[in-house]
């Protein structure tokens, strides 16, 4: 989450909330211009290998098939040389079909998420790390898993033994763009299974040409003779706009120009139990245990995604699979019943699931997803006892009680647009924004708290380290509430003081502490280094020693490799005037000590 002052926020949150069928508040992006060349791509970069910019998209891409005797098994993996271990292969054989009793016919998308094996590291690391860099958190590549995101065929075939054709061309990525890779599957997917191996490298090599995904800027990218167009997202963006892809003279070689690359439709998702959407608004933000059951993948993956996108721009950081399986390697750390269920959102389709999570504390079952025109019965939440199978009615089946009085506004706003057939477009948005507008009303005052611990810059001395963060005291922060709550922005009444005292001990709190925290050290690091700057270093050095010089010297060279390595929030100039000390600290010194620390060479 990027650095955001209190007062910016609450002026997002003044603006006007009405979301009418045209106004989705979307604001055009600023059209970036690339140097490309021909077909789409940046021009060379030297230090780019061949399969670097696959690489920078994609992990690998596997075709995986069912073989009688066998079973599932991944039949291809391209590019060649992409590794996998034995356990991601058999993870991936099993997340790519849908369960037998999901009566997938025809095509299907999904996507699921699995753990990557340890002990494994990137050549591209660095690399890869500066377009995380710009990226909003929940956006930024998953360190310890990987997406795959899957294109299932299933047809009647009388020349099979089974009398079927199964089979699923899987992207496997550490990208988190959904609704972009979806998107990408259409098209290389259908001319795979009908020309095979050929077409799929033709894809590869096609995708080894784009631009890299940087963050902010426009991307054109070719593939299979389409050009798609998209725009990957930046921290620095507004909350609650979706910069669109605007369309231009040049367009017409583009054949598909996408809003998102990774929103899913949250009205489509919560459509069959949108009564209690500000409870799993609740139960998402405390990192419950919670369990969606649904008749497919693309239902279940769809839901967990919606669930982990409602508390945006905080980032969900507990584990959660879209599409969970028996055959999961962590399905028995996942429903054992010696210990309370894990903080983790799993999707599942298999009946036997109704029986295996029979505990849980917090259950969805999503029927056959309804079109999101027709009306949707009020429903209470169901107790548990009630949940014996699958085939249970849809609901939400907990024992849990919100902290917050239930929003009946945004009920009748939504009821309201289904009766007047309101597009699902601005169904979506309106729902999104309200999400957005709770999550920041329940943010402010944290945010307000984690900014005073910061240490006023009169206190930074350029030659003392830089002063330490003062600790957060949940009894300090909870005194605040009273004249700086959510009260400031939300009508909402209830226990907010009890949500915050059991949001502090999830793993939410911890994920968005750890980054905020990290964030103003990185802040309190750039304010000494430029006092530091300011100083007339040789005035400093005519007071000291050889011996204190040179240590000055290295010191400097240090803050400078981390200021670079970190992308320290400097202000322009800021390096460029730190190389100048350092060369003229060392031009001080003698030349035997000049040439040591490897005096600049001049023009």
């Amino acid at each position: 989450m990027a650095l955001q002052g209190s007062e910016e926020i609450e002026e997002q949150l003044a603006e006007p909330e009405e979301v009418g069928d045209e106004d989705v508040s979307i604001s055009p992006a600023e059209e970036i211009t690339l140097t490309v060349g021909p077909g789409g791509e940046e021009d060379t970069d030297p230090l780019l290998l061949p399969w670097d910019r696959f690489s920078a998209w994609l992990h690998c891409i596997c075709v995986v098939g069912f073989d009688l005797e066998l079973g599932q098994a991944v039949e291809v993996i391209y590019p060649h040389h992409s590794k996998l271990s034995e356990k991601e292969k058999t993870s991936i054989c099993y997340l790519s079909f849908p369960d037998s009793n999901s009566g997938c016919l025809g095509d299907t998308q999904f996507c699921f998420r699995f753990r990557q094996a340890s002990g494994r590291k990137s050549s591209l690391g660095c690399f890869l790390d500066q377009f995380d860099r710009d990226a909003p958190v929940c956006l930024k590549r998953d360190q310890g898993h990987y997406y795959g995101y899957v294109y299932f065929r299933q047809v009647r075939d009388k020349s099979l033994k089974r009398g079927y054709f199964q089979k699923s061309l899987v992207l496997i990525s550490k990208l988190p763009y959904v609704m972009f890779f979806h998107s990408l599957l259409k098209l290389i997917a259908p001319e795979y299974f009908e020309k095979q191996e050929p077409c799929l490298e033709a894809a590869c090599n096609d995708i080894d040409r784009w631009p890299t995904p940087h963050p902010g800027k426009i991307l054109v990218l070719p593939v299979m003779g389409t050009v798609m167009k998209v725009r990957i997202p930046t921290c620095y963006d507004k909350p609650g706009t979706s910069q669109l892809v605007q369309s231009t003279q040049n367009d017409n070689l583009v054949s598909i120009v996408l809003p998102t690359v990774h929103e899913v439709d949250l009205f489509t998702c919560f459509h069959p139990v949108f009564f209690h959407i500000q409870m799993l608004w609740e139960l998402v933000l405390l990192g419950e245990a919670l369990v969606v059951m649904a008749p497919s993948p693309a239902e279940s993956s769809d839901t967990v995604l919606a669930l982990v996108s409602c508390i945006s721009p905080l980032r969900y950081c507990s584990d959660f699979r879209p599409y969970f399986t028996i055959h999961d390697s962590e399905f028995k750390e996942y429903t054992t019943r010696t210990q309370a269920p894990p903080s983790v959102i799993l999707g599942v389709t298999n009946p036997f699931f109704a029986k295996t999570l029979q505990h849980w504390p917090h259950i969805i079952r999503i029927g056959d997803m309804k079109q999101a025109g027709e009306t949707v019965k009020q429903m209470k939440v169901k107790k548990l006892k009630n949940l014996k199978t699958l085939d249970s009615k849809p609901g939400v089946y907990s024992a849990y009680k919100p902290f917050l009085n239930k929003d009946e506004d945004i009920i009748k706003q939504l009821q309201k647009g289904v009766q007047q057939k309101r597009p699902s477009a601005a169904q979506n948005a309106i729902l999104r924004r309200y999400f957005l507008e709770l999550t920041q009303s329940f943010i402010i005052p944290l945010e307000r708290y984690v900014a005073s611990l910061m240490p006023l810059q009169k206190n930074i001395s350029p030659w003392k380290s830089p002063p330490q963060l003062r600790p957060f005291l949940q009894e300090d922060f909870m005194k605040t509430l009273e004249k700086a709550g959510p009260q400031l922005t939300s009508p909402l009444k209830g226990d907010w003081m009890g949500l915050y005292r059991q949001f502090l001990r999830c793993p939410n709190f911890d994920g968005w502490f750890r980054n905020r925290k990290r964030e103003m050290m990185k802040k309190l690091e750039a304010l000494h280094l430029e006092a530091v700057c300011e100083e007339d270093l040789q005035v400093r050095v005519q007071q000291h020693t050889e011996v204190e010089t040179v240590d000055l010297v290295l010191k400097l060279k240090d803050k400078l490799t981390q200021a670079e390595r970190e992308q320290l929030p400097l202000r322009p100039g800021t390096l460029t005037k730190l190389q100048a000390h350092i060369d003229s600290v060392i031009l001080s010194l003698p030349d035997d000590l000049q040439g040591i620390l490897h005096k600049p060479s001049t023009p």
